[in-house]
């Protein structure tokens, strides 16, 4: 069955970003999923046939429709030196495109401001963990890898060197970082159901989230966490070190504990996919004015949070974790997670480029006062837990009460912060924050182990805690993002990090080759139509192998190395 819709040229061009139609003003792709078979022409409203050289068929037309006819599923080539084979899923639509040019490009402008700031969480993640060696709260020594509660799970290596300073920058990251993650790898999970199907979709997210964590435990950890067991131990070899390992009543999962509450929530999505969509259409809904009144959502936002967190942070306190087996959890924090899990899930059904990630919205102009109004959540936040902490088991329930609920407006404002700077000043292009967007998920799942072996290398060098921290920061930063792409052009190796395969392409072709290719049948109408928007697993990349080399080439960047993702 084939389904029809329309394109303008504005989205066309807005798929394959600096470039420009050549040869007409209007183009038609018809492919078959069938047969696997992608026919192309281009449309004139000249009367009269006529055949060139350089271009496909040209065929007159009366009316300034443009059609695009997608299959269920085709395999593709880009139209390069290595033409690696890239299987494109062609997106089945029921409805015309909305939007002319301003439109298309509002919705480029969110979609780049999201994979900048997928950069900058990565980052952000990267420093955090790099500071908590050197929190002037931690104790004199460092943590027994044998004795619970095994605090070496937060803090493996404890450093003499110590500042302030990186205590409140961690306190500050701790209330609202993971809320945000799992709040941007929502946005495009529901575009993606829609396109895969509920089996499907769970089948690769099974991939992408189950085989890194499965790696991260059994290869990841244990090679992470040796330092932590030198620090304190008798025996140091590594003989002594499995047998410890092995006896700890739970397999450590550091930072990896994301990836499988992540896919929990995956299930979850599907599930409402497939039998409450329209709970999502609700959530999407009350977003829809969030783009001229974002704090009217923001306050729904924060009464959820409050009512999914300070319950359970009342009964089980806002500290203790769970470990059984290779599962970690933090009591207090699940459904808080899942309540900005939801979130994104609706704001991206809803459609990214409309209510609160508008990037000429509410938010976006008034980030300034996010970021008031966060650092002044964050700041009551902290009085309050002060005084809490005076007499932990004493405390009055009214006062625990506001810790929470204060922790729960923190988070909230924390993630509006965020998404309101990058909105207004992360829209530009670069070539260094796309690399880094299109490697996070890679480094999140190397990072840690590069961090704890820094900083264990580092405690006998006498330096500034600032200076270790950031030679920490830059060293890991540097393994990471370069093992993430080495095992990236590893065959199998993609699929220990959950990314696509990195495929380099040499051969020179003029714009008007590249552009042909493109569009005359080596790619996918779907793909053109920059419908196979990749759903991250947190803020996916924006763009398939066919555009990203499409707007590589047609930029002029012929003379580059550059890499192609191929799935």
């Amino acid at each position: 069955m084939m389904e029809r819709v329309q394109l303008t040229e504005a989205q066309l061009t807005e798929a394959l970003p600096g470039a420009s139609l050549i040869d007409g003003p209007r183009l038609s792709i018809e492919t078959n999923g069938n047969a696997g078979v992608a026919e192309t022409r281009m449309d004139t409203v000249a009367e009269t046939r006529m055949d060139t050289v350089a271009g496909p068929r040209m065929d007159s037309v009366a009316g300034p429709r443009v059609d695009t006819v997608a299959g269920p599923r085709m395999d593709t080539r880009v139209g390069f030196g290595c033409r690696a084979p890239i299987e494109a899923a062609a997106v089945s639509v029921t409805q015309p495109i909305r939007g002319g040019a301003a439109e298309q490009r509002e919705r480029s402008s969110s979609s780049l401001a999201l994979g900048n700031l997928r950069a900058f969480v990565i980052l952000i993640v990267l420093a955090f963990h790099s500071a908590l060696a050197y929190l002037g709260s931690l104790g004199p020594a460092a943590f027994p890898f044998d004795d619970p509660p095994y605090k070496w799970r937060a803090f493996p290596i404890v450093d003499s060197h110590r500042w302030f300073g990186f205590d409140i920058f961690c306190a500050w990251q701790d209330v609202y970082l993971m809320s945000l993650m799992f709040f941007l790898s929502a946005l495009f999970t529901w575009p993606s159901l829609a396109r895969k199907g509920n089996w499907r979709f769970l089948a690769d997210r099974f991939l992408r989230l189950g085989v890194p964590f499965v790696f991260g435990l059994i290869v990841v950890m244990p090679l992470a966490l040796y330092p932590v067991y030198r620090v304190s131990a008798v025996d140091p070899s590594v003989i002594a070190y499995a047998r410890h390992y092995l006896a700890l009543p739970f397999l450590p999962n550091g930072p990896l504990w994301f990836l499988w509450q992540l896919l929990a929530l995956t299930i979850l999505a599907t599930g409402l996919h497939r039998f409450a969509p329209g709970f999502v259409a609700f959530l999407g809904r009350c977003s829809a004015s969030a783009d001229v009144r974002p704090g009217r959502y923001f306050v729904g936002l924060v009464t959820a949070c409050a009512l999914a967190y300070v319950p359970l942070a009342l009964i089980f306190t806002p500290w203790n974790w769970y470990n059984h087996g290779p599962f970690a959890f933090q009591f207090s924090r699940p459904a808080l997670y899942a309540v900005l899990y939801l979130a994104g899930l609706g704001i991206g059904a809803h459609g990214l480029e409309r209510g609160l990630l508008a990037p000429d919205g509410m938010l976006a102009r008034q980030w300034a006062r996010w970021l008031a109004g966060s650092l002044t959540a964050f700041v009551l936040w902290m009085g309050l837990t002060a005084l809490a902490m005076i007499d932990v088991k004493g405390a009055w329930l009214g006062l625990r009460v506001a810790v929470d609920v204060s922790f729960a407006m923190g988070c909230a404002s924390g993630c509006f912060f965020v998404l309101a700077a990058c909105l207004r000043f992360a829209t530009m292009r670069s070539r260094m924050l796309a690399s880094l967007a299109d490697n996070a998920f890679g480094i999140y799942v190397l990072h840690y182990g590069f961090i704890v072996w820094l900083q264990y290398a580092l405690l006998d060098v006498t330096l500034p805690a600032i200076a270790k921290a950031t030679l920490v920061f830059g060293g890991a930063l540097l393994f990471a993002w370069t093992m993430a792409i080495a095992l990236r052009r590893v065959p199998f190796g993609s699929r220990l990090i959950g990314a696509e395969r990195l495929v380099l392409a040499n051969t020179r072709l003029p714009q008007r080759k590249v552009l042909r290719n493109l569009v005359g049948g080596n790619v996918a109408g779907g793909s053109i139509a920059g419908s196979l928007v990749r759903d991250g697993q947190f803020a996916g990349a924006q763009y398939t192998a066919a555009q990203y080399a499409g707007a590589q080439y047609a930029l002029g960047r012929r003379n580059r190395r550059s890499p192609h993702r191929v799935r």
